[in-house]
């Protein structure tokens, strides 16, 4: 009777799991992580040797024509006024904003063309996604006209270019409206010129400052219960929050007042106002990406279940409300991602202003380097803070990407 001989396994004593080592699914694991990891160092390898050899090479042909590299101007008076835009000064009571002059330096100069370019993207970002989300509503309206003029208008708008879209706001639009002293005041409000486009603005009150400590402190709660707070602690965080709010109402008093605008025969006093050029730039960025971002909506919208359009039905809700109390909210997760790249793009297409002569940061970048000669200093330093830009939006809309994700997990 042959004897049968007994594996490594089988001799091993009972209740005795086999060593992690002795595994060969932990093995090739470990090896594919290990090539892995090598593969991507020389991926990074080779990008950051390919970026100093390019550095190399241009210093090297900088050298053989004389030319350093400095930065040195930066600190030189700029010699040139600038239309709007307002710059980092010291003054009597430490550092504030104040209107660029010549006597100030090109650094100063390109921190008024970075003013225009943040105060033209927040305000267009603000716009388009106003627009966009009202146009990709549209789209799937059960009205005819609705549907088909939101339609055409995101057909339209996408199919020209922004560059085309922005000369004609300039010249065809805001450069054909009347004189200050035959401008109408739409409304009571707003007052449209080819001087420019005015609109009211709030102005503090003496009891701002006092009212600005209870601000704070909502916004702190606030801010705390939505990062660290269960959702029933985020409810209680904003309800301190209002509640302080409240309060400084009733101590400080109303700390704003409104500012209207007041036209005479050559000037505007009051209000806030926006020359021919910001206000075309703001215009057709706000139009043409307002069109991206109905098509986003429209098509995170289509995404969702129809079964939840079905649900909402069941509950009594009619289109509209079944839209924004239950589609809507579920929708923002797709949107959110989409939104950021164009929000991006956004920041990124102010330098179109170039093209009509608004002094952003691109545009008093290439009047520094003509007067100075330090063209590659200048698109350096331009690049790097588009790309700050840019990565700040990024990192904005991660977060609250983030933010959502987790409340969708719970």
């Amino acid at each position: 009777m042959s004897q049968v001989k007994l594996s490594s396994t089988e001799n091993r004593p009972v209740g005795r799991p086999p060593s992690p080592a002795s595994r060969p699914g932990v093995k090739r694991q470990s090896f594919a992580r290990t090539r892995a990891a090598a593969i991507q160092t020389l991926i990074l390898a080779a990008i950051v040797a390919t970026v100093l050899a390019f550095m190399a090479i241009v210093w090297a042909g900088l050298k053989r024509h004389g030319i350093g590299f400095s930065l040195d101007f930066l600190a030189q008076p700029a010699g040139f006024n600038l239309s709007e835009g307002l710059t980092i000064a010291r003054g009597a009571h430490g550092l504030s904003l104040v209107p660029f002059d010549s006597q100030q330096t090109y650094a100063q100069a390109l921190i008024a063309g970075l003013y225009n370019t943040l105060v033209v993207s927040l305000i267009s970002i603000v716009l388009a996604t106003v627009v966009g989300v009202t146009v990709g509503v549209g789209r799937m309206s059960k009205n005819w006209v609705v549907r088909n003029w939101a339609w055409a208008f995101v057909e339209l708008i996408r199919n020209t270019p922004l560059l085309i879209q922005l000369i004609f706001w300039y010249f065809a639009v805001l450069l054909q409206l009347p004189n200050l002293r035959d401008a109408s005041l739409l409304h009571g409000v707003l007052i449209a010129s080819r001087q420019g486009v005015f609109i009211p603005w709030l102005l503090g009150t003496p009891a701002a400052s006092h009212y600005a400590l209870f601000a704070g402190i909502a916004v702190a709660v606030s801010v705390v219960g939505v990062l660290v707070g269960t959702p029933g602690q985020r409810r209680v965080a904003f309800a301190v929050g209002g509640g302080l709010l409240v309060l400084g109402l009733l101590f400080a008093g109303w700390p704003f007042s409104i500012d209207m605008p007041k036209a005479s025969a050559f000037s505007v006093s009051g209000g806030a106002g926006f020359s021919p050029e910001m206000a075309s730039l703001i215009i057709a960025l706000a139009v043409n990406f307002a069109a991206y971002v109905a098509e986003v909506v429209r098509g995170a919208v289509q995404s969702i279940d129809k079964g939840q359009w079905e649900a909402a039905a069941a509950l009594g809700l009619g289109h509209r409300e079944s839209l924004c109390v239950v589609i809507l909210p579920q929708a923002v997760r797709i949107i959110l991602p989409s939104l950021g790249n164009l929000y991006v793009t956004v920041a990124k297409s102010t330098s179109f202003a170039i093209a009509i002569g608004f002094p952003d940061m691109f545009s008093v970048y290439g009047t520094v380097a003509n007067q100075t000669g330090r063209a590659l200093e200048g698109i350096i330093i331009v690049m790097v803070v588009y790309m700050l830009i840019s990565f700040a939006i990024s990192a904005i809309a991660n977060l609250y990407n983030r933010h959502l994700m987790k409340k969708g997990a719970r």
